[in-house]
């Protein structure tokens, strides 16, 4: 179970059901409102979901035990969710993943005995939850993987139709990477929730159109629990992200703001990546795995002005699977770093329409030319 899943279900009005095999997970997610119940048992799982699937009742229920056991007693049960999807950590089929039937204290003495052992009942495990999953799909399940190479490692354990389910970005996401569009952050180096609450204002103000932002911002004004510094995140295209930066620049330059505002965004992004597991998967020339983009989205926020750049190998996937690059740009009000907000949040979105453009997309030739990025 992913932190963000079941808040993101249940801000759209849905029903969730997720497991986790570790209930330490599953309690941090109640403590922060992420999650709504937790049981360790199925029936009363089973029980409150169907309930408030019934009443129409936004519900999140986090139940402890692991995915293929829940995943086959719903086929069992003729219990099929409109959607299904996952988000373990099947990138480390040692470290990450825990096999079905194992505890976390178990899987830890399994892993420390014997590793070779403890990856072949992981791959076993993860055919088993992705065939379950293929199974769902048949019988009319909405299925997609979240990208952390899920599919490759069952295969390699036996679930040789594992591709049958797509990834979330090519089903789902890279219209929006046509158009730039990716994970904005921007954290409040004051420590004070308040910042966060006036950037909040300041964004559905400038950005008056942009309804799904607007329903965002309110709803984690309202349900999102800050750990650490407070921070937002909201996804922001070409063109967007550098008139929320600037503006951010702004407001620390008037002491709107009682400090400044570091910018930056996921590894999940239009223009950042070489990742054919995930973000660039079944591009439309082939280019699933060309490194020179991530690299030359690194060196233009170089000459840009960014605050903090890298280069990270593996982000979600694994290592072998993918390369990112990183970045983040301080707003504190000065000349200076307003000139680099201007180059770093153009160059950064642009560069993952251009790649989209090139790659053969109409809608990122049609963003391309009307930003003039292409003659």
């Amino acid at each position: 179970m992913g932190g963000a899943q079941p808040l993101a279900v249940t801000l759209n009005e849905g029903v969730f059901l997720g497991a986790d095999v570790d209930p330490k997970r599953i309690e941090k997610r109640l403590r922060t409102k992420y999650l709504d119940k937790m049981t360790d048992n199925y029936a009363q799982a089973k029980k409150w979901v169907l309930e408030a699937k019934e009443q129409k009742r936004a519900l999140s229920v986090g139940l402890v035990g692991d995915i293929s056991t829940l995943l086959q007693n719903l086929l069992n049960d003729q219990i099929i969710p409109d959607l299904a999807t996952d988000q373990t950590s099947a990138h480390d089929p040692l470290n990450g993943y825990i096999p079905s039937g194992y505890t976390v204290e178990s899987a830890a003495a399994l892993r420390k005995e014997d590793p070779a052992l403890y990856q072949e009942k992981s791959l076993a495990s993860m055919a088993k939850h992705v065939n379950c999953l293929l199974e769902m799909r048949k019988r009319k399940s909405i299925v997609f993987e979240y990208g952390n190479n899920l599919r490759q490692f069952a295969k390699q354990g036996g679930a040789l139709k594992a591709f049958e389910i797509p990834g979330f970005v090519p089903e789902y996401i890279r219209p929006l990477f046509c158009e730039g569009k990716g994970p904005f952050r921007w954290v409040a180096l004051s420590g004070d929730p308040e910042d966060i609450q006036k950037t909040d204002e300041a964004l559905i103000k400038a950005f008056p159109d942009n309804k799904p932002l607007h329903k965002w911002l309110h709803a984690a004004h309202e349900k999102v629990a800050f750990q650490g510094l407070p921070a937002r995140i909201c996804w922001l295209g070409l063109g967007e992200r550098e008139k929320a930066g600037l503006l951010f620049n702004e407001m620390v330059r008037k002491k709107i703001l009682k400090a400044p505002i570091v910018i930056g965004r996921d590894h999940l992004d239009a223009g950042s990546v070489a990742s054919p597991f995930r973000e660039t998967e079944g591009m439309k020339d082939g280019s699933d795995a060309i490194s020179d983009w991530p690299i030359l989205n690194l060196l233009a926020n170089c000459a840009g002005g960014a605050t903090w750049v890298s280069f990270h190998h593996g982000g979600g996937v694994g290592i072998g699977f993918s390369q990112h690059a990183g970045m983040v740009i301080l707003a504190d009000g000065s000349e200076r770093a307003e000139h680099c907000l201007k180059r770093v949040l153009f160059n950064d979105p642009a560069l993952g329409v251009i790649r989209h453009a090139d790659a053969g997309y109409p809608e990122a030739i049609a963003v391309a030319k009307r930003e003039e990025l292409l003659l």
